[in-house]
């Protein structure tokens, strides 16, 4: 089966309607059936560390579904921090869609840590995961254009 791309990436999408101020949204999909296994959103202002990858992660963990990470896709509006992108590789998850790059959160004044996936991934030789970036990224990059909200600090 050939996954829609697209179609995960809305959902991830709708997703930030849970939390719009911070309108990071991350599904994960069983690569072969196309089926959503797990979901989550940005809950940093509950614990900073709480990431929409982080939530996906950990519902997909309390779930106790028996796949390994090569069978999963993660896909997110916006490009993995570094934090997020070790926890993904660390699952094993092998690909992960996103919209938003990190350097366009930048110019808009979202705080982030300077280390693009991509990097992080090619200096971690024991994992291997595809990068699939921009995937309706204009979509994805209006969610984050006006910037973060004034309750978080701009770098």
């Amino acid at each position: 089966m050939k996954l829609d791309h697209e179609r995960h990436i809305r959902r991830a999408i709708a997703l930030t309607n849970n939390t719009p101020e911070l309108p990071f949204g991350a599904v994960i999909v069983h690569r072969e059936s196309g089926d959503t296994v797990a979901e989550g959103w940005n809950r940093s202002m509950i614990n900073p560390t709480w990431h929409g990858e982080i939530d996906a992660l950990n519902a997909l963990f309390r779930s106790g579904h028996q796949i390994t990470g090569s069978e999963l896709v993660l896909y997110t509006t916006t490009e993995p921090c570094p934090m997020c992108m070790s926890a993904i590789l660390w699952s094993g998850i092998q690909m992960v869609v996103f919209g938003t790059s990190i350097r366009f959160l930048q110019k808009h004044g979202w705080r982030q840590i300077d280390l693009l996936a991509e990097e992080l991934v090619s200096r971690s030789p024991a994992w291997k995961c595809k990068i699939i970036s921009g995937m309706l990224e204009d979509e994805c990059n209006a969610l984050f254009a006006a910037g973060p909200p004034q309750s978080l600090p701009r770098r």
